[in-house]
This record gives C-alpha cells, sequence and structure tokens, in this order.
C-alpha cells in the first residue's frame, strides 16, 4: 500500500489565486438576498462572486403555534417564488461558491419572544427548529435578525430581555458550533456604555461577543420620521469603534442602505382625496432604491448634491398633484419633497471603514438595489486590501511508503513574491483513499527560513497536506 504526497499546494484557507495572476479582491461585501427580491439580488450577488464569501438569504420567519404555543420556522420563500423551487437558488448561490447563512427575522407578537427566552425549556424549543432548518438544508450557519426587542416590545422590557436574550446566544452558540455552523447577528446600532446615546444595549454586544461569528450592524435608518442622512459616517464609525472594542474587528460587519427616503415637507394647495393622506407633511417617507435615484431627481430637474459631513446624497424636488377633492371637485397642490440616499461615494467610504479597522466587511440591506458603480467602488477598495498570497510546499524523503511506518516532511511557507514566512502555524492534514473529508493529524511551526519539519507515522493509505488559517494578511 502507498501513500500520495502532494505538494505546493494552497488550500481552503489560503487565497487561490485568480486566473490571470493578478490580486484577487478581499471578499468584503455580503448582503441580504429577500424572497420579494430574487430576480435582481441572486444575479447581483453572482456578478461580483469575486467580493462575496457569503450571502443572508432573507427568507424566514420565527412565529409561535397559537394552540400549542410551540416556536416554528415559517418559510417565506415558498409561497413568496411558487414556480421556482427553492433548491435552485440554493444550488446558483453554491456554484458561486457563497456560504449560505439564511437570516430569521422575530414574526411573533410584542413581547413573546422575550417571554419565550426567559425559560431554558422554552429557549430550548426556539433553538430546535433553528437547528433543525440549517442541518435539513445544509446551510452554513444562520443569522438572527430579531428586531421587535428594538422597535416592538419597548425600552422598559429590556433590563428583563437582555440577559435571557445573552443565555440564548449563548446556547444556541453552542448547539451551532458543536455542528461547525456559523452564528451572525444583525442588530440595530450600540455605542459605548459612557456615552449619552447608547443604542441598543438590549443586544448586548459585550456580553454576546464571545459566542458569536458575525455581527451585522444596521448602521442606517438615522433618519426616518423628519428629513435627513440614512446612516451618516460619523455616527457609523462611532458605532463600529465600540463594536471593535468589544469583540474582534474581523467579526463585525458594517451596514450600507440600498434604498433612500423621500419626505414631504411642504404642501402648497388642497390634495387630491386618493393621495392626501400620503401627501402630507405627517406621512411617512417614500422609499426608492440606489439604482433609481439619478432618474428620480432627473425627473423633476434637479441634480443630487453630495453632503461631505454625512457621506451622504441628497435633493429636493417639487412634484404637483392633479385630481378630485373627497366631493368630487377638481383640485391640486404642490408638494416640496427632500431625498437622501447613499450612493456610490457614500459605499466607498463606508468601504473604506474595513480597511481603516480591519473589520469583516459591509453587509448590503439588500443586494441588487445599488448602482454598479457602488459595487465597483467596494471592489477597489477591496483590491487594495487584498490578502497575500500564500504558497505553501511539502514533500516527503521517499516517493511511496508503506502504510504503518513513520515518514518525514519538509516544506516551505513563503509569499508569492517570495518573502518568508517564519513562525506561522500550519496543519498537516489526512485523507484516506475511502474518506471524503481531510482531517487534522499534526501541527508545526515554521522556522526562521520558513520551513517546515515533521514527522508523521501514517496507519492506512491516502493523501497529504499543510494548510494554514488565515488572517487579516494572508486572507
Amino acid at each position: 500500500m502507498t501513500i500520495a504526497v502532494t505538494s505546493n499546494l494552497t488550500t481552503g484557507a489560503i487565497m487561490v489565486p485568480s486566473a490571470n495572476a493578478e490580486p484577487a479582491p478581499r471578499k468584503i461585501l455580503t448582503g441580504w438576498i429577500p424572497y420579494y427580491g430574487m430576480s435582481t439580488s441572486l444575479p447581483t450577488a453572482v456578478a461580483n462572486a469575486d467580493l462575496i464569501n457569503e450571502v443572508m438569504p432573507f427568507w424566514y420567519t420565527l412565529k409561535l403555534n397559537s394552540k400549542n404555543k410551540t416556536p416554528y420556522i415559517l418559510d417565506l420563500y415558498t409561497p413568496g417564488n411558487p414556480s421556482v423551487a427553492i433548491e435552485v437558488p440554493l444550488a446558483t448561490m453554491r456554484s458561486a461558491g457563497f456560504k449560505i447563512i439564511p437570516t430569521i427575522t422575530d414574526g411573533t407578537d410584542k413581547l413573546v419572544l422575550s417571554k419565550l427566552l426567559a425559560k431554558s425549556t422554552d429557549r430550548a424549543n426556539v433553538i430546535k427548529p433553528i437547528l433543525d432548518l440549517v442541518l435539513s438544508k445544509n446551510f452554513d450557519g444562520i443569522d438572527l435578525d430579531f428586531e421587535g426587542f428594538a422597535f416592538v416590545d419597548g425600552t422598559a422590557s429590556w433590563p428583563t430581555t437582555k440577559p435571557n436574550w445573552v443565555l440564548f446566544v449563548k446556547e444556541l452558540s453552542a448547539a451551532l458550533h458543536a455542528q461547525g455552523k456559523i452564528l451572525s447577528i444583525t442588530t440595530p446600532v450600540h455605542f459605548a456604555l459612557t456615552e449619552k446615546q447608547k443604542g441598543y444595549t438590549v443586544y448586548a454586544w459585550a456580553e454576546i461577543a464571545q459566542y458569536i461569528d458575525r455581527l451585522r450592524i444596521m448602521t442606517y435608518d438615522y433618519s426616518t420620521a423628519k428629513p435627513g442622512p440614512i446612516g451618516p459616517i460619523a455616527w457609523v464609525e462611532r458605532s463600529v469603534k465600540y463594536a471593535i472594542s468589544v469583540m474582534p474587528a474581523t467579526k463585525v460587519y458594517i451596514g450600507l442602505a440600498g434604498y433612500g427616503r423621500d419626505w414631504v415637507t411642504k404642501v402648497d394647495g388642497i390634495c387630491p382625496a386618493n393621495v392626501s393622506k400620503v401627501v402630507s407633511t405627517t406621512a411617512n417617507a417614500a422609499t426608492f432604491v440606489m439604482r433609481n435615484a439619478a432618474t428620480l431627481a432627473a425627473t423633476y430637474g434637479v441634480s443630487a448634491t453630495y453632503n461631505e459631513l454625512y457621506q451622504e446624497a441628497t435633493f429636493t424636488y417639487q412634484k404637483t398633484y392633479n385630481g378630485n377633492s373627497a366631493d368630487g371637485q377638481a383640485t391640486s397642490c404642490t408638494a416640496t419633497r427632500t431625498a437622501w440616499y447613499q450612493n456610490p461615494a457614500s459605499y466607498l467610504v463606508r468601504a473604506q471603514l474595513v480597511a481603516k479597522y480591519r473589520l469583516g466587511g459591509v453587509a448590503e440591506w439588500t443586494m441588487g438595489m445599488e448602482e454598479q458603480s457602488a459595487t465597483d467602488g467596494i471592489r477597489s477598495t477591496a483590491l487594495t486590501i487584498a490578502p497575500d498570497e500564500v504558497l505553501l510546499s511539502l514533500e516527503t524523503d521517499q516517493a511511496a511508503v508503506k502504510y504503518g511506518s513513520v515518514i518525514n516532511l519538509t516544506g516551505q511557507a513563503i509569499l508569492k513574491d517570495k518573502t518568508i514566512l517564519s513562525g506561522l502555524p500550519v496543519d498537516l492534514e489526512f485523507k484516506g483513499f475511502d474518506e471524503t473529508a481531510w482531517r487534522s493529524v499534526g501541527k508545526s511551526v515554521t522556522s526562521e527560513s520558513g520551513a517546515i519539519a515533521t514527522s508523521i507515522y501514517l496507519a492506512k493509505s491516502g493523501k497529504l497536506r499543510i494548510t494554514s488559517a488565515g488572517s487579516w494578511e494572508r486572507g
């Protein structure tokens, strides 16, 4: 029986060079792919696969069975896309090389989830369907977007919810990690407790930091009731600074808004009955997507200006509405409207924070809303922080050996430019000819000359390879 030794390998933990030998960008972009926007979101993700390591299908919500009071996960994708089986987009994502980490939202009523997390048995009942979903679909993990705590339950509930939330995250993390799965958490902004503005402290970033693998910060919706920026850059950076003070920066992702808001700031005249409730200074803002912003402005003869303080774009225009009043009389009104949104320059500035703080990346709500030039800006930043390509070699002093014997292995770790990597931890992995998965069989550290030298006793025939975990510098 013989064993084959493979040399000069780069592996999954090490960056594989592109076909043209140009440096590949760091994969700093991720985002949500909603069940109601599959026709734009998924193609956008695939088209930018060189920037993307993982995606979050926005397909599920947590519900409570009203009869037996048992939590369950409701599939939103299938009824929303009856003609395209869920396996089809999943296959597309996997073919693109994406990790799939779907999002589960809180679809329960006020305080229901908070109360469920208060008892260990109920927490277990919430964890079970989450774990079952991940395993049944072979997802790479799960992303929790439980916004009810922040926007429905009320701040008075936070002191009670917070410690139970931490316990839940700890227990879910253990269950997922035992299966080799990822736990991602999406929350609104949080700031240092020493600041006047503390943000949504119920999510307890410091306390859950050790249990989670990703933190996606919703650094948007700063302005909702009144006209203003979607996520001013100083506000974004303050939240990021707090996040990286309590957890490794590589876990942190900055939220990008693919949408804008459009507020009515003034109304002259009497609006037609069919629009009177929405064309009002007290009405909720309308929304639009970035890729349509320039057209919206041009339609009304204006152009957007870029606000350097907030690092966002804005424009003001007037729109006239004609129709009939409630009693059938002809009427019209002219509304002054102000829009704010993040444009390609906004995306670029926020992507540059990834480089500045060595973050995990940026997360877009949602993919497909942006202009292509916005993604190009992210790519330009990602190229400037492209990880170095590591070349690992592995050789044996024997072309073929019998199993049941000790063989000596040597190798070297260098960068593509021939820079020697000393003190680099490496992992020796083995896969039997009758096995499908690689497993660790030894560890070593490179010498001052970048050399690797180790021995191994082989109990069966198979293949060997050597790997090294990535880092910010090495991908």
